[in-house]
């Protein structure tokens, strides 16, 4: 049984915690709400009625956005999130600071004695100051992404959409532009935003990401790999290559197919490659999340949110010579 997640397509703790899911390779049951009409059954899980909301196979929940992120990149962390420098600080620098500065520039008029040119001269120190920070690193903290980044990115959004002439023409934001734009054009922001109606109970259950299916565990998937590649995970003790000279790293997955797609799969990307070698996968034999997505054409690949545990591919051979199934 899948996680049911309560979310609200534009809020954006409901936004970084969707983030994660689709970066972890998960599905949740999608309840999409509306903030004045909350399902019962979302304020039984969690009183306090803010979203997102986690309600787990078990019946735990998680009814903070942080700890939804946490969660899911416990699962699978294929861009090494967790691993960078530590977040704490400037995620309560947004949550604490920024957030109440934004709340009252957005929205001065819910907040009686606020002063909108305040709110927004006190919200630049705190952009500006992590613009200053991207043009050191090329990231908040690092030279890669860290979990405040993946935190803060809803936030410079709404900012820049409350300001988007102001934001875009302060030349202090350049590279917190920049840096923005990193999550604006993935393409996984077209399937982070995805519409759907509110759920009712009874109704029908969408899927998020709703262009995803889960993988049969009885049928085997196929990964085509170079043999010098393989020959490194042989060393090393799991394979990590995406596709042909791409990282699980860069990418966030590993490619995989079906057997009916490696002949295009190869056509594609290594009919020029040398030896080319096909690995026969037993997917019950993967630790890491497992997800069919659709590539820009609408045809599902599978995907592995994880490195390729040397114990689960049960044969290798040439491509020329394709297993049976």
């Amino acid at each position: 049984m899948l996680p049911i997640l309560y979310s609200f397509r534009r809020c954006p703790y409901a936004m970084r915690a969707r983030w994660a899911l689709l970066q972890a390779g998960l599905m949740v049951q999608w309840r999409e709400i509306e903030l004045k009409a909350k399902p019962a059954a979302m304020l039984e899980a969690s009183p306090k009625g803010t979203v997102p909301v986690l309600v787990l196979a078990d019946g735990s929940v998680i009814d903070e956005s942080l700890a939804i992120m946490r969660w899911a990149l416990q699962k699978a962390d294929p861009c090494g999130v967790l691993e960078a420098e530590d977040s704490a600080l400037l995620i309560e620098e947004n949550d604490r600071s920024l957030k109440h500065h934004l709340d009252r520039f957005k929205y001065t008029d819910r907040y009686p004695g606020a002063l909108k040119e305040d709110h927004r001269q006190a919200g630049l120190v705190i952009l500006r100051s992590w613009s200053e920070r991207i043009s050191r690193n090329g990231w908040l903290l690092a030279d890669r992404m860290a979990l405040a980044d993946a935190a803060l990115w809803p936030f410079v959004r709404q900012w820049r959409l409350t300001d988007a002439a102001g934001f875009d023409a302060d030349p202090h934001l350049a590279p917190l532009r920049e840096w923005l734009m990193r999550f604006l054009d993935d393409p996984m922001m077209e399937r982070l935003m995805q519409r759907a109606d509110p759920w009712l109970s009874g109704g029908m259950q969408p899927i998020f990401p709703a262009d995803a299916i889960a993988i049969p565990m009885d049928q085997p998937l196929f990964h085509l790999a170079l043999e010098s590649d393989w020959q490194a995970a042989l060393e090393r003790g799991d394979y990590r290559v995406s596709t042909r000279g791409l990282s699980l790293e860069q990418v966030g997955f590993i490619h995989l197919s079906w057997q009916e797609q490696l002949q295009a799969t190869f056509d594609r990307f290594y009919a020029d490659a040398g030896a080319v070698l096909t690995l026969r996968i037993n997917p019950k034999l993967v630790s890491a999340p497992l997800r069919a997505d659709a590539i820009h054409t609408g045809v599902l690949f599978p995907h592995l949110y994880g490195p390729l545990p040397i114990a689960s591919v049960v044969e290798v051979s040439p491509f020329s010579s394709l297993p049976a199934c």
